[in-house]
């Protein structure tokens, strides 16, 4: 049994060397893992939980640059398909602290991850983990969307945490985005968005009306990201405003899937919540004071130490 299994993206960053300048004048670049589920699943693993990742790669040399990266990591591999004909994706960033991080998805018109079948998943490893976790843009496109659906559809207990995670350019429309979403809530029990995301499922930004209405859904857990305010967390019982850690912020990017990878951590340790995202922020934070992601994920003791 896996303490978590995530499913959704992945593929290889590409961050310039140099921050503070724009991709036509950068000169030097590094190579690491992303996929927000995916990093999300090497967060976990730094933190000692069983972790494992649904996701496609191209079958080409950052195909197998994914593949390695993720074993490296801890993180269980088997799940992870080759498709032939398109490449893995590939993400470049700019770099431009402490707040403006744009990204710029080399992903194709239909990526490999989002070719992932339901004939092809593990429904019984997907039953049994602890802890699923899947996003919103893997909702984007069929075949990935049909195969949610039968993940979502295996799970009867435990975690199911729902990544609102919306990528706008994605997506065909906003209202095809709205409806995938909310179609895919009532499948989960615990929500995680920024702003932004949580309109998109809900409707509205107003974090205390966001995380009523996640609620109202049916979430055990409800968790707005209010950006420089903070983060906001609520359950039936139990109220949490955090503030953020303060650090010399590098590159912002791989920050919520830290966070994402202590959430889970702490839902699976059965934390007060309020232990919960305390922790969360302070991952998070730790990586923002980081070039890269997956790289970058702390351990416990780590971020205790920042704590």
């Amino acid at each position: 049994m896996y303490d978590l299994i995530t499913i959704g993206r992945s593929g290889v960053d590409v961050y310039p060397l140099q921050t503070g300048v724009g991709l036509a004048h950068v000169d030097t670049f590094g190579k690491f893992l992303g996929g927000s589920p995916t990093n999300v699943a090497v967060a976990a693993a730094r933190h000692g939980l069983r972790a494992a990742v649904i996701t496609a790669v191209g079958a080409d040399p950052f195909g197998e640059y994914v593949r390695q990266a993720i074993r490296g990591f801890g993180v269980d591999d088997s799940f992870v398909a080759t498709v032939e004909g398109p490449p893995t994706p590939v993400t470049f960033c700019e770099i431009f602290p402490p707040d403006d991080f744009p990204l710029y998805f080399y992903r194709g018109e239909h990526p490999p991850d989002l070719q992932l079948t339901a004939e092809s998943l593990d429904l019984a490893a997907i039953r049994d983990a602890k802890l699923f976790w899947f996003t919103g843009t893997g909702l984007s496109q069929e075949p990935s969307r049909a195969a949610h659906a039968a993940a979502l559809a295996a799970r009867t207990s435990g975690w199911t945490v729902f990544d609102l995670d919306h990528r706008p350019m994605l997506w065909e429309s906003p209202e095809a985005s709205q409806e995938a979403v909310r179609q895919a809530l009532p499948h989960a029990n615990v929500a995680v968005g920024n702003l932004d995301e949580v309109e998109n499922a809900v409707g509205t930004r107003d974090p205390e009306a966001a995380a009523q209405a996640l609620l109202d859904a049916g979430m055990r857990v409800a968790i707005v990201k209010m950006g420089p305010n903070g983060v906001l967390a609520r359950s039936r019982d139990e109220y949490v405003v955090a503030e953020p850690v303060k650090v010399d912020v590098v590159n912002g990017i791989g920050a919520g899937d830290a966070f994402g990878g202590a959430v889970c951590l702490g839902l699976l340790s059965g934390w007060p919540l309020e232990r919960t995202i305390r922790f969360a922020n302070a991952a998070g934070a730790y990586v923002a004071a980081r070039l890269a992601c997956a790289d970058a994920m702390p351990t416990t003791d780590e971020v205790q130490a920042l704590l």
